[in-house]
């Protein structure tokens, strides 16, 4: 595995549509928006606040991240360096390369997290270990 940088990955936004009539917001991603075609959808909710998810990394699966509802932190790392990115918005994505560990906690009451991955379930294509995945480099 190569190092990718963090420097480089931080929030993207998502196109939103503000209703003139202030009937609320809607937000859209289309075929082109990510750089892969969507394979499988995922929603992470009822973390309570002391849980953690994720504690992994992809060898080829790229995943967005949304905070549809609440919030949480993504702890991302490249196996050099880390970075904490906060997730409150539902019109701000993460979009996370393959080879980047990540952890997920601080969950607000409510919160969910939307993934949109690039790969169908595959238990081979995961690095579970954090210290497997320190080898990879």
């Amino acid at each position: 595995m190569k190092h990718t940088s963090i420097d480089t990955i931080d929030l993207i936004n998502i196109f939103k549509i503000t209703d003139p009539d202030g009937r609320g917001n809607l937000s859209v991603i289309e075929k082109d928006f990510l750089p892969y075609t969507i394979k499988r959808v995922y929603y992470l909710y009822d973390v309570p606040s002391d849980s953690f998810r994720g504690g992994h990394a992809h060898i080829e699966q790229q995943e967005f991240l949304i905070a549809l509802s609440g919030s949480f932190d993504v702890t991302i790392d490249n196996g050099k360096d880390k970075k904490k990115i906060t997730l409150n918005k539902p019109n701000k994505g993460l979009l996370i390369p393959t080879g980047i560990w990540r952890e997920l906690e601080n969950f607000s009451s409510g919160a969910i997290c939307l993934v949109l991955s690039s790969g169908e379930f595959m238990e081979e294509d995961y690095i579970r270990e954090y210290s497997e995945f320190l080898k990879g480099f």
